[in-house]
């Protein structure tokens, strides 16, 4: 995920390619005229216990599927707590600092603590589930213990440092101090962290044999068709075969083969590129993809970690070409970010593996369609900037219901995800799409004037260059996606577009207005939706679609704004994680907002959607242009609800459960991030407390968290 504002690092538009505008993207044989005329086609604060979770998007064969939900929505909210409905209890159990090793001290949570290798990271994101039963054994079933895989994206920083974890705030001009530096580097990246419960209260555990976190300095192995590439080669890894880290991890998921998969979001942001960094490069054709990746030369980095000193861990982070050749510096190094990684979470010793094969863009989370014996495995993925593409991948191997639970999870990996092909989506006014292929084997790749592709590795590498050549549709920030469990349709959010216009509103994208928000003017498209896309079969090459919902403020107007007829009970802006849940086929909508954030803190929705074509068309007029589109049916109370509102400055985001869906799990991304670096000494002045006002942990300062709900009299969430 990213955060609230469009601005900073989080929310790059480098998509100024030349790609058709919707309408040019018809077929001739329909006028835009005829194809409009034919177009009809009360809530309990945090306190004290229980529950856990954890979601996969690959279907579920359970009996227990929701119909209508069965808790009364909560309200909108200001207060700096985590709100859930009446009858529900919710409880704080891992936390940024938190200790993961026997010998580590106690996080105090006033700046001064170290071994950040040993603690809970940052800004926890997207999680997963991994059962395990009673003799510690990998379980699908047991629901009193499992490790939750936990992103940790980015840290609350400003001016340079990550404030809330130095003492003072920290150093906000270059060069920065090495200390500071690797406190940020070790907050950065993934965690795995037991979690049990004694039938009362959830707790994790402090020094289990499968803790385990993994940093921005943590060894990987480079997999897929990039391997190798003369574009990966780096000082570290001059065969291109290996890399370190993994950064700005967004979105996750969970493999037909129970593994992990966490895709790198905004890593370009980190990157420091020097102002003459083009002309030291000549010709290179990175120099058009290091642009259009959102780093120009002069580019300064988020948090000057190049600025730390000679030492290898600081230095390549510079990603300009200052030595003889790609073997003697770091000019490559962004470019081993930007990919999936998959990560067994039961092999503590197992190196993470960089799935090149799903292509390198600003991943969000990855949703597989179910597994079927015989076909391939499908995964769905969305590039979170403005302007950017959906995608699917297609693997070469067909799917042995044998390898749901393999010796060698990761070798299963290999088999599914190294080999395959990449599709980025074209939405189309009548309401169909076209999957086009992404590969050397499609004539728009290998003969582009636009970017010169040598190989499938350059595609891999350079996806977002391939789908601007075949024309894919730019979309409002493609976030999570999801797969329905009983349909096996997909929904995206699209969080939101600043920079949508009314020359360049489309039928998936069709939303442009201005929204107030106080005195000020919030333009573009404000509130998000949420796209349904319905696959003729899950490797076929077309699809349908249509708007599961619009986010808008409840009185917004439902002729041009709000056209899902949202109400005080669900009104929503900028949606951002999406899941759908095994146990109870319940979509899990949370919400990643700045523009609503004058009335209510962000939230998370359980919904109930119909199917890919339930609602009508509808036409909306921008000056002399008018856009169709196509809106689901409408929602009710009954069918999409608010369940959860967090604390002030946060985000919601990761979701997962147990398998008999009685606890889930919810992350509270970034409290108090309003907060100003100079009051970093001064609790008085935090915009949030949360979660030591909860009564959890050491101190004042605001810290990311997971969250643990579960029913107070033990029944399944959401029911």
């Amino acid at each position: 995920m990213s955060h609230k504002t469009e601005s900073h690092f989080n929310n790059e538009a480098s998509n100024t390619s030349s790609n058709p505008a919707f309408e040019q993207v018809l077929e001739t044989r329909l006028s835009r005229r005829s194809l409009f005329r034919g177009a009809g086609l009360a809530g309990a604060a945090v306190g004290a216990a229980s529950v856990t979770g954890c979601a996969t998007t690959m279907g579920s064969d359970s009996a227990t599927q929701l119909d209508r939900l069965g808790f009364k929505a909560v309200p909108k909210s200001l207060a700096d707590k985590v709100i859930v409905p009446e009858g529900y209890t919710a409880q704080v159990i891992y936390a940024l600092g938190d200790p993961l090793a026997a010998g580590v001290a106690p996080f105090k949570n006033d700046g001064t603590d170290t071994q950040f290798e040993q603690r809970a990271g940052d800004h926890h994101d997207g999680m997963e589930w991994f059962g395990l039963d009673a003799q510690g054994k990998p379980s699908a079933s047991y629901n009193s213990r499992g490790i939750l895989g936990v992103n940790h994206e980015a840290t609350t920083d400003e001016k340079l440092a990550s404030f809330f974890i130095h003492a003072n705030g920290g150093t906000a001009t270059l060069p920065r101090p090495a200390a500071e530096i690797d406190k940020e580097l070790a907050i950065h990246g993934l965690s795995f962290v037991e979690v049990q419960t004694d039938g009362k209260r959830w707790a994790y555990k402090t020094s289990s044999p499968f803790n385990r976190r993994i940093t921005t300095m943590t060894p990987a192995v480079i997999h897929g068709p990039a391997r190798g590439s003369e574009h990966l080669v780096t000082k570290y890894s001059p065969d291109a075969t290996a890399c370190r880290g993994t950064l700005n991890n967004c979105g996750t998921g969970k493999t037909p083969w129970g593994t992990f998969v966490s895709g790198e979001e905004n890593w370009f942001g980190y990157f420091f590129r020097d102002a003459k960094d083009d002309d030291a490069r000549k010709k290179d054709k990175q120099v058009q993809a290091l642009k259009r990746y959102g780093r120009k030369a002069g580019d300064a980095s988020r948090h000057g970690w190049e600025s730390g000193g000679s030492d290898d861990r600081f230095v390549r982070w510079n990603n300009s070409a200052i030595g003889a050749s790609a073997k003697d510096d770091y000019r490559n190094e962004m470019n081993t970010f930007g990919y999936v990684v998959e990560v067994d979470a039961y092999d503590t010793t197992a190196p993470m593996r960089k799935r090149t094969g799903l292509g390198r863009f600003a991943h969000e989370s990855v949703a597989f369609a179910k597994p079927v014996a015989g076909q391939p495995i499908v995964a769905y993925m969305g590039d979170d900037a403005r302007g950017e593409y959906i995608y699917k991948f297609v693997s070469d191997a067909k799917w042995d219901p044998k390898d749901a639970r393999p010796a060698n999870r990761l070798a299963a990996g290999d088999k599914y995800l190294d080999k395959g092909t990449l599709f980025a989506a074209r939405f189309k006014g009548d309401g169909t799409g076209q999957w086009l292929e992404l590969s050397m084997n499609n004539p728009q790749i290998a003969n582009s004037s636009y970017f010169e592709f040598k190989s499938n590795a350059d595609v891999a590498i350079f996806t977002r260059l391939a789908a601007d050549a075949v024309g894919a549709t730019k979309m409002d920030r493609p976030e999570w996606n999801g797969v329905h469990p009983r349909t096996g349709e997909v929904y995206f959010t699209l969080t939101n577009n600043s920079a949508r216009t009314a020359a360049t509103a489309d039928a998936p994208n069709p939303r442009v207005y201005t929204d107030m928000k106080g005195s000020k003017e919030q333009k573009g498209n404000v509130h998000g939706h949420i796209a349904r896309l319905a696959d003729a079969s899950p490797a076929g090459l077309t699809f349908k679609w249509d708007i599961y919902v619009f986010g808008a403020e409840a009185d917004a107007d439902k002729a041009t704004v709000n056209l899902s007829s949202l109400t005080d009970e669900n009104d929503m802006s900028a949606p951002d994680g999406l899941v759908f849940s095994p146990a109870t086929g319940i979509c899990w909508i949370q919400t990643d907002d700045g523009a609503y954030t004058d009335k209510t803190n962000c939230m998370m929705l359980a919904a109930i959607p119909g199917k890919q074509g339930d609602g009508t068309a509808r036409t909306i007029k921008h000056g002399d242009r008018e856009v169709t589109t196509y809106v689901g049916k409408t929602p009710t109370p009954s069918t999409l609800a608010r369940f959860l509102v967090g604390p002030k400055d946060c985000e919601i985001t990761g979701w997962c459960e147990t398998p008999d869906g009685r606890a889930v799990f919810i992350n509270i991304q970034h409290p108090g991030e309003g907060t100003k670096m100079a009051d970093v000494t001064n609790p008085s002045k935090y915009t949030s407390q949360w979660p030591a006002n909860a009564g959890y942990g050491a101190g004042q300062r605001p810290r990311s968290a997971t969250i643990v709900i579960t029913k107070n009299d033990g029944g399944v969430i959401g029911s």
